[in-house]
């Protein structure tokens, strides 16, 4: 029976990981996997996580299950961490679940997008994470697309953004990056998350904000500016929250959906949706990266600490940025762009037989696409970066 499978595609970037593992140059630079590495190359765990992770050795007396909707103390330190002061009169009418991850996050958002949404419609601007489209496509969405983004003169198309809004039909939804975009680091202005809010709710669209890097912008209040002033203006949000990147807990796979809704009826509802949706896709999310989150969360000590290692982490991506951009043109690439651009990713103006030739040439790994992992990069690689860029 299985003789009438076909092979499906490999993950680009996963075999990219498999590549530059067996390189064996001692020079090969790892710009394709989105983690943030130190100047030692490492990617470390925080203090603040390892302190947690003692506490909860110590103290966690059970491994029973928790339900689908996960730690419910966990929601709530991070929904207070992601919507601020605001958090306290959101908090009724917000449904909210515990996922495996940004990723499981975006697919019970999808499932539930799939339920409410009349047309079953999805605007997506492009260029975006390439794992959007088919998380979206497998929940049964339309995915329509527009030009966010152009990499050749490194300028975010907000006008096209704007015309995709105004095309949107009523009850559509719309992907939106919270911060720190995936895979170009072009994020919305204070003034232009204002012009998109004004849209969307005079249009009646519905936002669903991918929110994976939060933190590693212009700092963790900076970025949270989007899903703040959405949530509070408009009757429905849906805000999927990663923790990877800004906890460092990659491979504990922690994340939630919070889903702003107009009423506490209305949220109890949505809520008995995404658990229904979890308990068929995976029954009961992982509970120990939750755990480490709400007890630093909980504690203000260890709280104050998480947050100054995220500070120092965001300040190292802030200067790697700068000191690329200060390089300027370097062969087909001008770099003074990527020192205006926020978080983990910038996407180079190279084609894929340029990429080709950084990698079999200078050993340079990153995707085809020209996206770079900016975190990737010590600031000791710089200058080897810059003179295989110049030898294109």
């Amino acid at each position: 029976m299985f003789n009438t499978l076909e092979a499906q595609p490999a993950d680009a970037l996963l075999g990219l990981i498999k590549l530059f593992a067996e390189d064996i140059r001692p020079f090969k630079l790892d710009l394709g996997v989105g983690v943030y590495k130190d100047e030692a190359g490492r990617t470390p765990i925080f203090a603040a996580v390892k302190a947690a992770e003692r506490r909860l050795l110590e103290e966690q007396d059970t491994k029973a299950y928790l339900g689908p909707a996960g730690d419910i103390r966990f929601l709530d330190l991070l929904g207070g961490l992601v919507f601020g002061d605001g958090w306290a009169a959101q908090a009724g009418r917000t449904a909210s679940i515990q996922t495996p991850g940004g990723s499981g996050a975006l697919r019970i958002g999808a499932e539930l997008l799939r339920d409410v949404v009349p047309s079953r419609r999805i605007w997506v601007g492009l260029p975006t994470w390439p794992n959007h489209a088919p998380i979206f496509r497998a929940a049964g969405l339309d995915v329509k697309t527009y030009p966010f983004f152009d990499v050749a003169s490194q300028s975010l198309q907000f006008d096209q953004l704007m015309a995709a809004l105004e095309t949107a039909e009523r009850g559509d939804a719309v992907l939106l990056h919270g911060c720190c975009h995936n895979p170009t680091g072009a994020d919305l202005s204070p003034e232009r998350w204002q012009a998109v809010a004004d849209v969307l709710e005079a249009r009646g669209l519905l936002p669903f904000v991918d929110l994976a890097y939060h933190g590693l912008g212009d700092g963790l209040e900076a970025d949270l500016y989007g899903v703040r002033l959405l949530s509070a203006r408009l009757g429905g949000v849906l805000v999927a929250v990663s923790c990877s990147k800004n906890f460092g807990l990659y491979r504990d796979r922690i994340g939630a959906l919070y889903v702003v809704t107009g009423a506490d009826e209305t949220a109890a509802i949505t809520a008995s949706h995404l658990a229904s949706h979890a308990r068929t896709a995976y029954s009961m999310p992982p509970d120990h990266g939750a755990a480490v989150v709400r007890i630093i969360l909980g504690d203000a000590e260890l709280a104050r600490s998480w947050r100054e290692e995220l500070d120092a982490v965001q300040k190292r991506i802030a200067e790697i940025r700068a000191a690329l951009a200060a390089h300027g043109r370097a062969g087909p690439v001008d770099l003074t762009a990527v020192g205006g651009q926020k978080g983990m990713f910038s996407t180079l103006s190279l084609t894929r037989d340029q990429v080709r030739t950084l990698r079999a040439e200078r050993a340079v790994y990153m995707a085809d696409s020209g996206r770079i992992n900016v975190a990737g990069l010590r600031l000791a690689d710089i200058e080897a970066f810059v003179a295989a860029l110049r030898s294109l």
